[in-house]
């Protein structure tokens, strides 16, 4: 169980990507004097900053955390980050100010938030892990998935073939004695561990969609490319093509000649509209979140979030 002050109120700022997070999280920070604290799996790779979104530091208003945890390539699961972000949390919260998360990756929040307790090996590595990461390079994401589905159909259903890691942990829990598909349902009545209340920012399908290609456009602009050229001379290959790693597996196939660059960034912007709309339907199953219109201008986000955590406050949430 999490122990922690129990009079501070942390804010979580959540909803689907482009939908403005980055910026509502940074503004609470400074009107309440807190930090920031970002739940995405992908920022947490150093290098991999423009396909990212990552906030570049001259931006920085306040102090981010979970920026930079790791070389691409290396381990990390929703366990890790809450280890990392409950640490996080203690330190402000003993300095008397609130974290504003800023959170994409649902089940990272859910993790940092809820009284979630992940299963025994969730954090080592072990030669179920190593057979089927092996499995994944020499035959490809569909054999290990069609794998898990032979072991535990439920678990395989509620996870896409090209999540390989999500499909070989469910494959570790199964050997586990571990059902991923109902750890996923009990996930739903987890209850909260941390004080905290959640806004996020809700934004028309097709809108979102026009501000993921016009962001799409930029990160070409500002050297997406050229960042994508520094990782892989770094050698750092097998974490930009991840499957998860939209926006740099896509430069990739174009830098060796598979397709071509206004290829990819077609393919990174279709990628892009369906993780956008997996991570409304994930934050729309949680009744927590209080929603804002995101098509607002910041200053009126700003003062909507900031009253609904007063009004939070005062009923002592």
């Amino acid at each position: 169980m999490f122990e922690q002050s129990q009079h501070i109120l942390n804010i979580c700022v959540v909803g689907p990507t482009a939908s403005g997070k980055t910026n509502l999280a940074q503004e609470l920070a400074l009107l309440l004097h807190g930090e920031v604290l970002s739940a995405d799996s992908m920022q947490i790779y150093k290098g991999m900053d423009i396909g990212t979104g990552k906030l570049p530091v001259s931006e920085r208003k306040v102090p981010h955390y979970g920026f930079d945890l790791v070389d691409p390539g290396c381990e990390f699961s929703a366990s890790l980050f809450q280890e990392y972000g409950r640490a996080v949390l203690r330190d402000m919260n003993a300095r008397n100010i609130p974290c504003i998360v800023c959170g994409g990756t649902g089940f990272y929040v859910r993790a940092l938030i809820d009284d979630y307790e992940f299963p025994a090996g969730e954090q080592v590595n072990n030669p179920v892990r190593d057979r089927y990461t092996e499995m994944s390079v020499m035959l490809g994401n569909q054999a290990v998935w069609d794998e898990l589905y032979k072991l535990d159909a439920a678990s395989a259903q509620v996870i896409h073939p090209n999540n390989v890691k999500r499909v070989i942990r469910a494959i570790e829990m199964h050997f586990e004695g571990v059902s991923y598909a109902e750890q996923l349902k009990k996930l739903q009545t987890i209850k909260q561990a941390i004080p905290s209340c959640f806004i996020g920012l809700r934004i028309d399908k097709d809108l979102l969609n026009k501000r993921i290609d016009q962001r799409v456009d930029m990160m070409i602009e500002d050297g997406l490319v050229a960042e994508v050229e520094a990782l892989l001379e770094a050698g750092f290959r097998e974490g930009v093509t991840a499957p998860q790693a939209i926006g740099y597996k896509e430069i990739v196939l174009a830098l060796e000649g598979a397709i071509s660059l206004d290829e990819a960034v077609s393919q990174i912007k279709i990628a892009t509209h369906r993780y956008a709309k997996r991570q409304r339907s994930w934050f729309n199953r949680d009744k927590r979140i209080n929603w804002i219109d995101g098509e607002l201008p910041l200053e009126k986000q700003v003062q909507e979030a900031a009253l609904y955590y007063q009004a939070m406050c005062s009923k002592g949430a």
